[in-house]
């Protein structure tokens, strides 16, 4: 057993994907700014969607399906395009409140439109996710339906250790309640080779909460034919073998 196989067994438990009754749609384009989700949209009060950076696609979509989103980050003046129903605001989003940055939670508390009904989560935060997740009150984790969520630096995750534990306060709190239900590797950030596996650094995972989830089986290939490459005219990376059901559970990375 290497040093990192118990890291990256946990990691696949974590992101392997699996097949649900609710079909995927798309929304947002066909390209980077994109992603799948169950379509299972129906009674979501609103999105939250810190890291807006170029790309509202998704939130333009949101909106066509009746869904208002919070938009927030702290490094443009606001999203590239008009999106009916949103608020945008100027600040980051991280663990705690300061100056600069708001917590999941004070920002819900600020806007939230309907306290008794499930929201949903679109977060590209460039390594911040881990920490600002470990920080979302149980109560309030419980009311997202659907995270979206961008995972970066996985490469450091499986290698050492305090990035590891770093993470794993967010994924335990994430797993006991989300199944992952997609999961796209983006083919601009590269891979790093750990114990012969090409790691990519950064991927997308869809996790639904699981009392919404009929697992139907596992996903044995990827991408989904929704998927796009973020950069058209690279290759795509491919899922780590470990990762997928079916995966040959003495591979390097998978569960025992």
């Amino acid at each position: 057993m290497t040093d990192t196989a118990p890291k990256a067994r946990y990691i696949a438990d974590f992101l392997r994907p699996s097949a649900i009754a609710t079909p995927l749609i798309r929304v947002g384009a066909f390209g980077d700014g994109g992603y799948l989700l169950p379509n299972d949209l129906n009674g979501i009060a609103a999105c939250y969607s810190p890291g807006v950076s170029r790309q509202s696609t998704f939130e333009l979509d949101l909106a066509k399906h009746g869904i208002p989103s919070f938009m927030a980050d702290g490094s443009i003046d606001g999203p590239a395009i008009d999106i009916p129903g949103s608020t945008f605001t100027r600040r980051f989003v991280g663990p705690e409140d300061t100056p600069d940055r708001m917590s999941i939670a004070t920002w819900v508390a600020q806007t939230d439109p309907a306290p008794d009904a499930d929201l949903l989560l679109q977060m590209d935060i460039e390594g911040d996710e881990y920490t600002t997740l470990a920080a979302v009150p149980d109560d309030l984790l419980d009311r997202f339906r659907i995270i979206v969520l961008e995972l970066h630096r996985l490469p450091s995750i499986l290698s050492k250790d305090i990035s590891f534990q770093r993470a794993r306060r967010a994924i335990d709190k994430l797993r006991s309640r989300f199944q992952a239900v997609h999961l796209h590797t983006n083919n601009a950030s590269g891979t790093v080779e750990l114990d012969g596996t090409q790691i990519p650094r950064v991927v997308e995972v869809t996790l639904l909460r699981k009392d919404r989830v009929t697992v139907t089986g596992p996903v044995t290939t990827l991408p989904h034919p929704l998927d796009r490459r973020h950069r058209q005219h690279q290759p795509d990376i491919p899922v780590p073998p470990a990762w997928l059901g079916g995966a040959d559970q003495s591979a390097p990375g998978a569960s025992s």
